[in-house]
């Protein structure tokens, strides 16, 4: 049965550009599965590049994927650097993310970094509150970058972010992030 709720949720899809043509995709998702994805004539492409925690600065508004830890803080596997033109357009927030299962998103602002003894923690501010964040030697950083539409093109690991799911099966993509030389791990 769908709930409102899930209904209003946008088709993420995680996978692999296999084959192009003109603006639909065939993607194969992470299970297997092969998808279509057309795009919508307003479709944003963004590319996600690797980066470092030393690109992680105070203030830096990042998209943290990770898991709950018993103590109330979040083991990030993944950290994407927003680009500035995105600050008040993408949503700070926290809630469940479809990455991994239990797996959460926080988008926010960093507000400080230290070491620790496994790893490194940031405390991380949102609109409804802030968040511990557990950066250990398995997150995987990266930092958006500007992308465009002839980025796509089979072979390449992509993130379909916004989408709806039409009657056929198919999707039509309103956001997308490829990965340049990387897999995204969100």
């Amino acid at each position: 049965m769908m709930t409102a709720a899930s209904a209003q949720q946008p088709t993420r899809i995680r996978g692999e550009i296999e084959k192009t043509d003109g603006t639909t995709l065939q993607v194969k998702d992470r299970r297997g599965a092969t998808v279509n994805v057309k795009l919508a004539d307003d479709a944003r492409v963004s590319a996600l590049v690797k980066a470092s925690l030393a690109d992680i600065k105070n203030d830096t508004f990042v998209g943290v994927a990770g898991m709950p830890r018993p103590d109330g803080s979040i083991e990030a596997f993944s950290i994407h650097i927003f680009l500035p033109a995105q600050r008040g357009v993408v949503p700070d927030r926290h809630g469940p993310w479809d990455a991994r299962p239990g797996s959460t998103m926080t988008n926010a602002y960093v507000e400080s970094k230290v070491e620790a003894k496994d790893g490194e923690s940031l405390t991380v501010k949102y609109k409804d509150g802030e968040a511990k964040i557990a950066v250990t030697p398995a997150t995987v950083i990266t930092a958006v970058a500007v992308g465009d539409k002839s980025e796509l093109k089979p072979g390449t690991a992509v993130i379909v972010m916004g989408g709806d799911k039409q009657p056929d099966g198919s999707v039509i993509a309103k956001t997308l992030y490829v990965g340049r030389g990387i897999v995204p791990a969100m």
